[in-house]
C-alpha cells in the first residue's frame, strides 16, 4: 500500500490508539429500544437487497463514547431499529464502557456486537483470547444493505491475524498536525509544506510571542503518532514497511538509521525552543485548551480533536490539518492512519442480528452520516466533498486521496514496547537522552519481548 492512491473517499481517525480520556459523555446502558427514525429516514435506511428472515430477540451493542461522541450511534441504531421493529436492541455505551464490560467478556457473556476503540479494548488481545468471531469466510462475499460487497468498499482492508479476519475497520482517522487557519491568515503565516517550512514558520511564531508547538506529555503517543512515526517513514524513503517490521519486534529493524534520522527532527525542534515546556506534564485536554487559546500554534493530534473540544472552540477558530510536517523539501506527505473496528463476539447470542447490523452500517449513507455527526471520516470509499462533514475532514480526505501522500496502514506495537517508546520520547523532548539512547531504551524492551 506504499503510495496507495484512493479515489475520492470518506476517511475515518482515533486511532491505533485513542486517548484514554477522550470521552466526556456519561456511561449509559439501556434495554429500551432506540427511538424510531422518521418514516422517511426509516424507509431509506431499510435493506434494498432480498429480504432475509425477520430479525427478532435481544441484540446488544457495546460502543465506546470518546472524542467522536455518540450522535452517530444514536442515529444508526434508531435507523436499524426502525428497519427491524421486532428486534429488542440494548445499548451498552459510555466513556468507561470497555472497563465496565470486561468482566462479562471474561465470563463468556459478551454483547453481540462490539466497537473496538478506546482504552481497555485491544483487538489483538481479543483475538488471542478467542473472544471474536472468525469473519474470514463471511466477509469475502458479505454485501451491505445496498447490495455492494463490503470488502470492495473499504479504503483500508481488515488486518489479518495469522491469515484470519476478526474485525472490520469502519473509522479511519489520521494522526497529524492541527493549526488555526484564521490565526495564520491574520499573521501572514503559510501552512508548512515540509520540515524546512515548519521550522521557518515556527521561528516567526516564536518571534510573535506564541509557542510554536505543544504536545501531550502524559500521553506521548500523540507526538509519536503525529510526528515521530511519519518522520521515520520519510527518512526510510517513504517505505512504511520499516514500521511494520518494528511492530513485530524485529531487532534488526530497530537498527535502521531512519529511526535516528526521525528522532533528530524532534531534537531540532527541541533545541530551537519550539516545544512548549509545559507539554511534559499535561494531558490531552489541557494541551488542546492551550492550543485553542493560541498559547501554542501547532499540536499533534487525531481527527477527533475538534469534536472532542467542541464546547471550547472559539467562534472564529478554523481548524487546519496537515498529516505530517517532518518530510524534507519536495518529499511526500506521510499520513499515519489509525482505525477503529467492528467485531462480533464469538459467544454472541444473536449472530444473525450482529451480521445484519454489520451490513447495515457499512453503507455509503451511514458512512457519510458518520463523517457529518462524528467529525471524522469513515473507512468506506465515497465522495464527501458535498456532504455536511467539517472542512478539516474534507481536507484530510484530500490528503489521503492524493498521489503525493504516503498512506501508512495502522501499525500497533506490543504494549510494553509502546510504553517504552512513549517514555523515551518524553525524555528526548526535554533533553535528558539522545536519539541513540532512545533506541537503546526501546530495543532493550523489544529484546525482552523476544525471549
Amino acid at each position: 500500500m506504499n503510495m496507495k492512491k484512493w479515489s475520492t473517499m470518506g476517511l475515518a481517525a482515533s486511532m491505533v490508539l485513542v486517548a484514554a480520556g477522550c470521552g466526556k459523555a456519561t456511561p449509559t446502558e439501556t434495554t429500551k429500544p432506540a427511538a424510531s427514525a422518521s418514516p422517511t429516514t426509516a424507509a431509506s435506511a431499510a435493506p434494498t437487497t432480498a429480504t432475509k428472515a425477520k430479525l427478532t430477540g435481544d441484540f446488544e451493542i457495546q460502543y465506546f463514547v470518546g472524542g467522536y461522541g455518540d450522535k452517530w450511534w444514536k442515529k444508526v441504531i434508531a435507523d436499524f431499529q426502525a428497519a427491524n421493529p421486532d428486534l429488542k436492541i440494548k445499548e451498552s455505551a459510555g466513556p468507561k464502557i470497555n472497563e465496565q464490560m470486561k468482566p462479562r467478556w471474561i465470563a463468556g457473556n459478551p454483547p453481540d456486537f462490539v466497537y473496538i476503540d478506546g482504552p481497555e479494548l485491544f483487538d489483538r488481545q481479543m483475538v488471542t483470547d478467542g473472544q471474536l468471531e472468525d469473519l474470514t469466510d463471511w466477509i469475502k462475499d458479505a454485501k451491505n444493505v445496498d447490495g455492494d460487497k463490503i470488502i470492495d468498499l473499504l479504503a483500508q482492508k481488515p488486518q489479518e491475524f495469522d491469515g484470519k479476519i476478526y474485525n472490520i475497520p469502519f473509522v479511519m482517522s489520521s494522526w497529524g498536525i492541527f493549526y488555526d487557519k484564521a490565526l495564520f491568515k491574520d499573521k501572514g503565516w503559510a501552512e508548512p509544506k515540509d520540515f524546512e517550512d515548519f521550522m521557518a514558520t515556527s521561528e516567526k511564531i516564536k518571534a510573535a510571542g506564541i509557542n510554536p508547538f505543544i504536545h501531550t506529555g502524559k500521553y506521548p503517543y500523540y507526538i509519536n503518532g503525529g510526528v515521530l512515526l511519519p518522520a521515520i517513514v520519510s527518512a526510510n524513503n517513504n517505505d512504511y514497511k520499516l514500521l511494520q517490521d518494528m511492530s513485530t519486534n524485529n531487532l534488526e529493524a530497530w537498527k535502521n538509521p531512519a529511526i535516528i534520522k526521525g528522532l533528530n527532527k524532534i531534537v531540532q525542534m527541541r533545541d530551537k525552543g519550539y516545544i512548549d515546556k509545559a507539554s511534559v506534564q499535561i494531558n490531552h485536554t489541557d494541551s488542546q485548551s492551550l492550543f485553542l487559546q493560541h498559547k501554542d500554534a501547532f499540536i499533534p493530534n487525531g481527527l477527533w480533536l475538534p469534536n472532542e473540544m467542541a464546547k471550547d472552540v472559539p467562534a472564529t477558530f478554523d481548524f487546519g490539518f496537515i498529516p505530517s510536517i517532518t518530510q524534507d523539501k519536495g518529499g511526500k506527505v506521510v499520513a499515519n492512519t489509525s482505525t477503529a473496528t467492528f467485531g462480533i463476539a464469538k459467544k454472541a447470542k444473536n449472530k444473525d442480528a450482529a451480521k445484519a447490523f454489520m451490513q447495515f452500517v457499512f453503507s455509503k449513507t451511514q458512512a457519510s452520516q458518520w463523517a457529518e455527526l462524528s467529525g471524522a471520516p469513515s473507512n468506506v470509499k465515497g465522495d464527501i466533498s458535498s456532504s455536511k462533514a467539517p472542512n478539516f475532514v474534507k481536507d484530510a480526505a484530500k490528503f489521503l486521496s492524493s498521489p503525493d501522500t504516503v498512506v501508512v496502514p495502522t501499525v500497533s506495537f506490543a504494549a510494553d514496547v509502546d510504553k517504552a517508546m512513549q517514555d523515551a520520547t518524553v525524555a528526548l523532548t526535554i533533553g535528558t537522552i539522545t536519539p541513540e539512547q532512545w533506541v537503546t531504551r526501546v530495543t532493550d524492551v523489544v529484546a525482552k519481548q523476544k525471549k
